[in-house]
Formats: C-alpha cells, structure tokens, sequence
C-alpha cells in the first residue's frame, strides 16, 4: 500500500460515512500478515484465528484510539501481538506445556496441526524460537520470516536498530546452538 493510499484509508476510517467499508479494507489489507505474525506466537491455526478475531473486534471498537502518528499496520501489529501474548498467557495459566518435554514440544504440536504445512525441520525451528526470550523471538519473527528491514522493526517496535540487530544476532546463535544440541 502506497503512503497516498494509506492517507486516504485513514481519512476514511475517521469518517462515520466510510469507516465500515474502510475497516473491510484493511481487514483484507493486512489480516493474512497479522495471523503469520499470530500464528508465530500462539502456534496452532485454531488459535491464531480466535486470536485474530479478537484482534479485529478489538481494532474495529477502538477506531477512536488510532493515533495517526503511526501506520495502520504498526497499530494493528501492537494489537495482535499484546492479543497473542495475552492468549498464550491464558494458556499457559491453564496448562503448562514443557518445550523440553518429548511429547508435548512445540515440534510435536505443531506435526500433529492438520494445518501445519512444514516439515520436521520448520517444527524443530518453531521449537527453537519458542525457547527464545519474547523481544528476541518478536525481532527474530520479524527479520527472517517477514524479511523486514531494521529500520521497519525499530519503528513498529520503538526501540534502536542497533538493540534489534544485537537481539537478532543472539537470537540466531540460541538457534544454532538448538541445532547443534540435536545433531
């Protein structure tokens, strides 16, 4: 989306005449890039859609609170991602599933989602970033999958692109080192 095209969505959604048709907009706009962003959080398909669901209920009541600073992404990113956590909070208050214990690792979970489409070595590297502590698996999520540039990171998370590059850094050699333990 361009930054005119942006303007203008914006423009609509503070408009009581063209919000609702503005909010279907940037539902298809940006729904598929949240739920990836989600589903890295929360793991399972089921989950990533009832937490973007909430996500969406939660943007759409909150109109109001939009502040035009920010882009519409960097706002409904900071949603879905205090959703995501929120959730697996709830989850994890609920039932507390050991990463390291073999039948019921994030792996495993993952294998057994009828909507996971990787392979062993994409559960083992979901595995990995779950053991990740949560601002250097967000920073991590956000580089490799989403290949985003730092300077796009630092603004959706404000915080330094040097911070980000040092937690990217780290967070790749956790992973190696995962990796290196499995050998």
């Amino acid at each position: 989306m361009t930054k005119d095209d942006e303007q203008l969505l914006i423009k609509q959604l503070s408009d009581p005449k063209t919000q609702r048709k503005a909010f279907e907009r940037v539902v298809r706009e940006y729904s598929e890039q949240l739920y990836w962003q989600v589903r890295r959080i929360v793991l399972t398909h089921e989950d990533a859609n009832d937490v973007m669901q909430n996500v969406m209920l939660k943007a759409w009541t909150r109109l109001d609170t939009f502040h035009q600073e920010s882009r519409i992404y960097t706002w409904l990113y900071r949603i879905a991602v205090n959703e995501s956590i929120d959730f697996v909070r709830k989850q994890k208050n609920q039932t507390i599933v050991s990463v390291d214990n073999e039948e019921s690792g994030v792996a495993n979970m993952l294998m057994a989602d009828r909507y996971f489409d990787g392979d062993e070595t994409e559960a083992q590297l979901q595995e990995a970033i779950a053991q990740l502590p949560e601002v250097q698996r967000r920073v991590f999520s956000l580089r490799y999958f989403d290949e985003m540039k730092y300077s796009d990171i630092s603004q959706l998370l404000d915080t330094s692109e040097g911070s980000l590059k040092a937690s990217y850094h780290i967070a790749v050699k956790k992973i190696a080192d995962f990796f290196k333990q499995r050998d």
